[in-house]
């Protein structure tokens, strides 16, 4: 080997040394940057003529087990979906309240039955009656409380679904721009290794949204399918589709057609949690808008249904004809059983009743049909009421199974449906999140470890100083050679 065929392996060294401290120096930097994959060079023989020529950097590779990054993201969505379930179910559970509670639905409904038989004992008393009136209006003021409050729920998750499908057609469509500036650099034999991160971060966003699945094609190009099996990145990104309503109402439903479902270019998809698109933070918005919601607003509404059936039956108050108001009524009037949907929301005392109404409180004594004052003495109406409400029998709609019920007891077992609802979504949520923490530490561990990144650092001063030393004694030897 001559003098500068020592000097060139020697000077290739130098080179590929300095290759390998930007890369140590990179994978230290980013060692906390979300979707930075850690590099690692790759070093080859170099040769020229048939001739070992030094060491040639082969190429810097991203390191990344796409197996754990795709469960990674699957179990992140899942863990999102249960999440927003969860928080749903838990805020409804509060605001029904716990029976311990004094401000509780079945704490307030507790003390209007109360009321009812302390009125009874003394029914000359308008206090004891203002004090019914007042307790029915707590009952009823908090079934138009839920009411209103799950209507809220739904349009915050259809304002959530529109910012979340306009975040999912961007980061689609920057997705397939790098997928272009990617093949067009690898072209021009550039690095594009900062480049896949910045789309395996986008991949990740999307995949909060919908659970996706990352497919690798030729030239580092990636193509997008949902779990649900819709194709969102194939070539060419999909365009989705959704419009956002302003109010909701609960009439108001996807199945009905007033309410927008999802669109893929143009063409109609499920919009169901377990379809297309579900799995997600999506699919979960979507599971309260459409399924969660107007589930509790059934079984509100059969709650409210029973109440005034039970206080407007002539067998309990012979003042009323059949079909006319008792109590409690549908925002003021008789009840009509084909319009019971939104009944919790439009639920209020009978105004006749009312004082502040222009009504008067002998009809809870008398009969709300009573066309005369009565005598002050009798109670049989304000004990047929309360009667009535502890009388056991079975609802005329709502999810309450076949066992006959007193109002207290169904209003008992709706919050224990609510809480059921909400402790078996907390069993999914645990099992997703502990899923997710692990996946996640797991992937942390394959990350830039900072401390192997310091050894490498060392072993390459000492590869670039063995290199100068080279460098310096060859040039000792030149001078030698030119001293002769």
């Amino acid at each position: 080997m001559g003098i500068s065929q020592t000097l060139s392996n020697a000077l290739s060294g130098l080179t590929a040394a300095s290759r390998m401290a930007e890369v140590v120096a990179s994978n230290t930097a980013n060692a906390l940057t979300d979707g930075y994959a850690r590099r690692e060079i790759s070093l080859g023989a170099q040769v020229v003529g048939q001739q070992g020529a030094g060491v040639r950097v082969l190429s810097i590779d991203r390191i990344v087990n796409e197996t754990l990054r795709s469960d990674l993201r699957l179990s992140d969505a899942a863990a999102q979906n249960a999440s927003l379930r969860g928080d749903f179910l838990s805020t409804f559970e509060a605001r029904i309240g716990t029976p311990e509670d004094a401000s509780s639905l079945s704490s307030k409904f507790a003390e209007f039955e109360a009321s009812l038989v302390e009125a009874g004992s003394r029914p000359e008393s308008e206090a004891r009656l203002s004090t019914v009136l007042s307790a029915a209006r707590e009952v009823t003021g908090h079934l138009n409380t839920l009411s209103a409050e799950l209507q809220d729920s739904r349009m915050d998750a259809d304002r959530k679904i529109a910012t979340q499908v306009d975040a999912l057609n961007s980061a689609l469509a920057q997705v397939d721009e790098l997928n272009a500036t990617i093949l067009a650099g690898k072209a021009a034999g550039h690095d594009t290794n900062a480049l896949k991160d910045q789309r395996q971060t986008l991949v990740d966003r999307i995949s909060s949204i919908v659970p996706t699945r990352q497919v690798p094609r030729e030239n580092d190009q990636i193509a997008l399918f949902t779990t649900g099996g819709a194709v969102l990145l194939e070539g060419n990104p999909v365009e989705i589709g959704f419009t956002a309503r302003g109010i909701i109402t609960p009439d108001m439903t996807h199945d009905g057609g007033v309410l927008s479902g999802l669109t893929l270019n143009g063409n109609a998809v499920s919009s169901d949690d377990d379809g297309f698109f579900g799995g997600g933070t999506l699919g979960a918005l979507f599971a309260i808008r459409d399924t969660l919601a107007p589930k509790l607003q059934v079984q509100i509404d059969a709650l409210s249904r029973n109440l005034i059936e039970r206080v407007s039956d002539p067998a309990v108050d012979p003042t009323l004809s059949g079909g006319a108001a008792g109590l409690f009524t549908d925002g003021g009037g008789p009840l009509d059983p084909l319009n019971e949907t939104g009944l919790a929301g439009r639920i209020v005392i009978n105004p006749l009743a009312d004082p502040e109404q222009g009504g008067s409180l002998s009809l809870l004594r008398d009969g709300f049909g009573a066309s005369t004052p009565g005598p002050v003495s009798n109670a049989d109406n304000l004990f047929a009421l309360a009667t009535a409400l502890t009388t056991a029998s079975a609802p005329a709609s709502g999810n309450f199974g076949p066992s006959l019920h007193s109002s207290a007891e169904l209003f008992a077992s709706f919050l224990s449906q609510v809480t059921s609802d909400r402790q078996s979504n907390e069993a999914t949520q645990t099992y997703a999140t502990t899923r997710y923490d692990t996946l996640k530490e797991q992937s942390l561990a394959e990350g830039v470890d900072t401390d192997h990144e310091m050894q490498k650092l060392l072993q390459i001063e000492e590869l670039y100083s063995a290199n100068a030393r080279v460098i310096q004694t060859v040039d000792a030897l030149i001078k030698q050679l030119l001293e002769i």
